[in-house]
């Protein structure tokens, strides 16, 4: 039988609740981020005047 780290097993319990919401509320802000830069771009594609537009009479 292998030998059991008790001190590991403490320190994941201990912190392992307090990781773990960390990294879905960092990752739910970052998608957050990611999908207003998406946005933000698609809005600036539809909206500005490209050059293409331009040189149309």
């Amino acid at each position: 039988m292998k030998n059991v780290r008790l001190y590991m097993i403490f320190q994941w319990v201990f912190f392992l609740p307090i990781i773990l919401p960390l990294c879905v509320i960092f990752g739910a802000l970052y998608g957050v981020v990611q999908m207003v830069e998406r946005v933000m771009d698609q809005m600036r594609m539809d909206i500005l005047p490209s050059e293409q537009n331009q040189l149309l009479p």
